[in-house]
């Protein structure tokens, strides 16, 4: 069993608090920013219009010839593209200033109103983008224009904009950096603590979650499932203590059992019923005690101190010896037994007589299980860089219901085979050991296919 692999991306928790506090904090700043653009805005607009109101009351004291001058002196100090006037006769004709006709739109009503077009003209002196202007008539009727571009004092509006956005910008790309820095960490603990749990999964109950110094939430639940992991832990041992007592205790009693009641066997008259009843009574024995023997062997696979023995190991030579120890057996019953490998096999690491035990039972049970007549194939393949063993036969099969139990111990799909229900027990306890993976399934055309896949998955050496 395999863990699932840690979120990635906006898939992690911290991820989408950082990502919400991001969206956050971006909207916050665009409300802030559109807030200020459109005080700022609205100020220098009245800022604008009252001060074209202040011109246009200055040039409204002067008359005649007091008033040219006074036109013809602020020319000076105005500036060019941005400050225009003209003044026209009392029948609209231009008389003196820069603006030669009347803007188009503008009301001769001595208020001042915004244009989108201030001057249609090809002099690049005078306004030529949205302005405010106002028309006046003078005392000695004559009509006088002015006006003001926005665009002078609006540029500091489009400065503040810049600079607001360009604050932004370098708020957002630390932000994205700091996003991504801040998720590796928890991601980098996360996935040690997976390791640590896929290798307590594995069957290796000293092994716990690893703890940093910052005891932060994720040391304290990792503090808290060590303290159940050496509980438990505890407990294990105890009752494995207790069972593998009581089997190695057993053992020595019926040995002596056994001898006593051979003993006997041997002083009754052959036929009787006294020896036939002996005979069964030894065979109950002798199934006793090999009960007990199986018991003992995978509570001995279960001790991961022996992976320290583990070696690489080229599995050719290790089917070969299979094919050719199983092959008298497999004549014996009318089964073909094949041996189909590729001509090399990457190499696995590994104790190589528990792993011949291992496919010792898985291959006696194929054997076992395939009518006369049927084929067994044991088969080698190179799976990307590890090799892949697979057992498959033309028997009956083992039902999907029953591809779990069929490792638990004493369990048997079928009594008329005999067994005492341990070898396939054994088998996983290997294959546990091991770190290996063992699929149980069924061939399209009938009969079991098993898979051995020789990846190692992540354990302790203990």
């Amino acid at each position: 069993m395999s863990l699932p692999n840690p979120s990635k991306g906006w898939r992690s928790s911290s991820s989408r608090l950082l990502a919400l506090y991001s969206f956050l904090f971006v909207a916050w700043s665009c409300i802030l920013m559109g807030v200020l653009y459109y005080e700022v805005s609205d100020y220098l607009g009245n800022l604008a219009k009252h001060s074209l109101m202040q011109r246009q009351h200055l040039f409204a004291r002067f008359e005649g010839e007091q008033l040219d001058e006074a036109l013809a002196t602020s020319m000076t100090f105005d500036m060019r593209a941005v400050d225009a006037y003209g003044l026209f006769d009392a029948h609209h004709k231009p008389l003196s200033g820069p603006i030669r006709s009347l803007p188009a739109g503008l009301p001769l009503d001595g208020q001042i109103h915004a244009l989108s077009t201030c001057i249609d003209s090809d002099n690049p002196d005078l306004p030529q983008d949205s302005c405010d202007a106002i028309a006046t008539q003078t005392n000695d009727g004559r009509w006088l224009v002015l006006v003001r571009d926005n665009g002078s004092l609006f540029a500091v509006t489009r400065i503040i904009l810049h600079a607001l956005l360009w604050g932004l910008s370098l708020t957002i790309i630390p932000g994205i950096a700091g996003w991504h820095l801040l998720r590796r960490r928890p991601l980098q603990r996360i996935r040690a603590i997976q390791a640590s749990a896929e290798a307590i999964i594995a069957g290796d109950l000293t092994c716990r979650l690893p703890l940093s110094n910052r005891r932060d939430e994720l040391d304290m639940l990792a503090a808290i499932v060590n303290a159940m992991l050496d509980r438990i832990e505890l407990l294990m041992h105890e009752v494995k203590g207790v069972c593998d007592n009581i089997a190695h205790d057993l053992r020595t009693p019926l040995t002596r059992l056994r001898a006593q009641l051979y003993r006997m066997r041997q002083h009754a008259v052959e036929g009787s019923s006294e020896a036939l009843q002996l005979d069964e009574v030894i065979g109950e024995t002798d199934t006793l005690m090999a009960r007990f023997r199986g018991l003992l062997r995978i509570s001995e696979l279960e001790d991961h101190q022996r992976r320290s023995g583990f070696l690489q190991l080229d599995p050719l030579p290790l089917l070969q010896e299979l094919y050719d120890f199983y092959l008298p057996l497999a004549e014996e019953g009318q089964v073909t037994l094949i041996l189909d490998t590729e001509p090399t096999l990457p190499s696995l690491t590994g104790d190589r007589a528990l792993l011949f035990e291992a496919l010792a039972n898985l291959l006696s049970n194929s054997i076992k299980f395939t009518p006369p007549g049927g084929e067994v194939t044991l088969r080698a393949t190179d799976d990307n860089g590890s090799p892949r063993i697979e057992v498959l036969d033309t028997g009956p099969g083992i039902p999907e219901a029953e591809r779990e139990a069929v490792f638990k111990r004493f369990y048997r799909c079928d009594d008329t085979h005999g067994g005492f229900g341990l070898g396939l027990s054994i088998v996983a306890a290997i294959v546990n050991l091991h770190g290996f993976s063992l699929d149980v399934s069924n061939r399209e055309s009938g009969g079991a296919w098993l898979t051995l896949h020789c990846r190692q998955r992540l354990i302790n050496p203990g």
